[in-house]
């Protein structure tokens, strides 16, 4: 680490969900950091970048004026654009570049005890039940997330997104949607799912195969069907003979997993015995997160925290206390006439239809808004988005689309939200797009009755969740 801390950092976009715990864990350790993002100079969200100049980090316009010297080290993302003002600059003076990727693994791979979490949906939940039970086990990790971890925001922390421990262990979630998962060196490896996402399928095989066959121990879904088949191609590589398997799931016969008969699900919480296969021993789960999703969540965190040397019973009592993170099936709260508003990361067809899967398992119309996250993913992933919307929600509920992220850019924009309501429509659901958010809101607000759940889904705009307040705010 004392090679991190000798030259001054900037970053490029601070205030992304990637980049703000990097900044976090190297001023954490005592670097010099500062940098800029156009939601600031936008006004968005005003309060994280005053919570950062309160950490002694300082932010510029994104002008280019921050970088002032040869010696600063700028972290953009791959998506940065060279005519960025930082990037013109950055040549000028002929400051070295790391991608966010390449600066979290080299982190990550200097630690001594290394747990990565890949896989398309649930990282950032099983990371942040990871990180909790390393830390309940005394283990003083470092935690890396690209969420706001409950059990450590407060009042002087609002963004906790990361947690700078002083132990071996750093626990990380790990992204495959730029490739960039080949970078890290994990002891133990979780995958929790593959599915279309940013790229083919065939491609994300080659990624979590080289991926798993890196660690010691992975851990995999065991009710996932492209985890069962990376298991088997892992038995045909040479380099994989001795990665150790552990396997969690509902179903099958698991080495971790639930009895099914003890699964009590409520609005706002699921509870069920958790089998440890190898030995026989039962362990009652509770936790404070609805959906069984989680359930299969806090299964591969318990796996992964047992391949790290954590007893799976002191792993099930450590998630008793588990918050949860921001923007993960968040309540927001209940108008007087019992309207429910929440806010969700969902973006993606498995995190979308995890969410919507939880909400009808109880009673009431379910009314979603969606605001896809930008038109690239959108034109990947369009068909198998609208299906999951179609096919999971029912004839009295509504979807509401409005215009994707876009912030700038040259991105192809021919592909929108007009595209994906009409082949929700095909597929025999309900729903209707408007382009303006502002109008969203006021469709929001008319269409929604006594007993609704309203929920509002999506990523890459942190404005998302004062929206959902927004919302909550105008109802009956």
């Amino acid at each position: 680490m004392d090679d991190l801390t000798t030259h001054p950092w900037f970053f490029c976009g601070i205030g992304g969900s990637g980049m703000l715990p990097l900044a976090l864990i190297l001023k954490g350790h005592g670097a010099e950091v500062a940098g800029s993002d156009r939601s600031r100079d936008q006004g968005r969200t005003p309060e994280k970048f005053a919570w950062l100049e309160s950490l002694g980090i300082t932010l510029f316009p994104q002008d280019g004026s921050g970088l002032v010297s040869a010696n600063q080290i700028l972290v953009a993302s791959a998506a940065i654009e060279d005519t960025v003002p930082e990037m013109i600059r950055a040549r000028e003076l002929g400051c070295a570049r790391m991608s966010r990727a390449e600066l979290l693994s080299r982190l990550f791979n200097a630690a001594p005890a290394r747990i990565a979490v890949g896989g398309t949906s649930g990282k950032s939940t099983v990371t942040g039940m990871i990180g909790w039970i390393m830390d309940c086990a005394g283990r003083d990790p470092t935690i890396m997330n690209g969420a706001v971890m409950k059990n450590y925001a407060a009042p002087d922390a609002p963004f906790a997104s990361a947690r700078v421990g002083q132990g071996e262990v750093f626990v990380s979630e790990v992204d495959e949607s730029d490739g960039s998962i080949a970078l890290y060196r994990p002891q133990v490896a979780v995958v929790n799912n593959i599915s279309l996402d940013h790229k083919s399928l065939e491609e994300l095989r080659d990624l979590f195969d080289d991926f798993a066959a890196k660690a010691k121990v992975v851990v995999l879904n065991d009710d996932d069907r492209e985890c069962y088949d990376l298991q088997l191609r892992l038995a045909l590589r040479d380099d994989a003979a001795d990665v150790q398997i552990l396997t969690f799931g509902l179903g099958h016969s698991p080495d971790l997993t639930c009895d099914e008969d003890s699964i009590s699900e409520s609005p706002v919480g699921i509870a069920a015995d958790v089998i440890d296969t190898r030995d026989g021993t039962r362990h009652a789960l509770r936790l404070s997160l609805p959906g069984r999703h989680n359930l299969s969540n806090a299964l591969a965190a318990i796996a992964a925290a047992s391949a790290a040397g954590v007893p799976v019973s002191a792993a099930v009592a450590a998630l008793r206390s588990f918050a949860g993170l921001a923007r993960r099936f968040e309540i927001v709260g209940t108008s007087p006439s019992g309207i429910t508003v929440i806010d969700d990361f969902g973006h993606n067809p498995e995190k979308c239809a995890a969410t919507l899967r939880t909400l009808k398992a109880h009673p009431g119309r379910v009314v979603a808004f969606f605001q896809p996250h930008g038109y690239g993913p959108l034109k990947q992933m369009g068909h198998e988005l609208a299906e999951v919307f179609a096919r999971l929600l029912g004839p009295d509920d509504r979807t509401i689309l409005c215009d994707p992220v876009y912030f700038g850019g040259t991105t192809d924009r021919s592909v929108g939200s007009e595209r994906i309501v009409d082949l929700i429509r095909e597929h025999g659901g309900t729903a209707d797009y408007v382009s303006n958010r502002a109008d969203c809101e006021e469709r929001l607000v008319k269409l929604a009755r006594a007993g609704d759940r309203i929920v509002i889904m999506g990523a890459r705009d942190d404005t998302l969740s004062q929206f959902a307040r927004s919302v909550l705010a105008r109802l009956p």
